[in-house]
């Protein structure tokens, strides 16, 4: 049982430049911030780890996601090299559908974009697809204490769990820790705390999607 709640934690792009005379020109890109944050969302990963692939303070992080600061010529650069990505993809908006589309992948057993971290080992599934409106993957559950998550895990949208193997428990910010065992499912809101542990032998295995 954890202990009391934690806190919260294409085409060309184009973009301007402020003249100013710092050492540092500021980058004042549209939604920059909304962009940073499907990006990183894209790659499951949470603020916190988001923060130490980048050098970035978390704090710093959230405040680029939400438009409350312009990142430096710097911060971008660690941006590019901790997210794995280039300048244009961090500049460029997503394509928006012109209509009805016929879009599909397909991953093989063991052919996703693997993701470790150091509670779960992720899978990331149909790779070859960008701009999807939901992100599916298949996690191999490491953690066996709630105590080895530094903070709640959340993120924007809603999430469909649902176990493959093994037992895991559900921690929810605002409900009680729910066993789950094989076929059992969890849906919820993302923006609430949340955090999966093993309790089975093996490390257990489940399916994750988020939308």
């Amino acid at each position: 049982m954890p202990g009391p709640l934690l806190p919260q934690q294409s085409e060309n792009p184009s973009f301007k430049v402020s003249s100013n005379t710092s050492s540092e020109a500021m980058v004042e890109p549209l939604q920059l911030g909304k962009r940073v944050r499907e990006i990183r969302l894209s790659q499951n990963l949470t603020l916190e780890e988001a923060s130490k692939l980048t050098g970035l303070a978390r704090s710093t992080l959230s405040k680029i996601e939400n438009e409350q600061i312009s990142p430096t010529f710097s911060a971008v650069s660690k941006l590019v090299k901790g997210l794995g990505i280039d300048i244009p993809q961090l500049f460029s908006q997503p394509a928006r559908s012109a209509g009805t589309g016929g879009r599909r992948d397909i991953t093989r057993l063991g052919e996703g974009k693997p993701h470790p971290t150091p509670t779960y080992e992720h899978e990331l599934l149909a790779n070859q697809l960008t701009n999807k409106k939901m992100l599916p993957y298949r996690t191999t559950v490491r953690a066996r204490s709630f105590d080895e998550f530094g903070d709640w895990i959340r993120h924007e949208g809603e999430e469909l769990l649902y176990v493959i193997s093994g037992n895991i428990i559900f921690y929810s910010e605002f409900y009680e820790p729910v066993s789950l065992n094989e076929g059992d499912s969890a849906y919820y809101d993302c923006e609430m705390g949340h955090a999966v542990i093993s309790t089975s032998e093996d490390d257990a295995i489940i399916l994750w999607v988020t939308a």
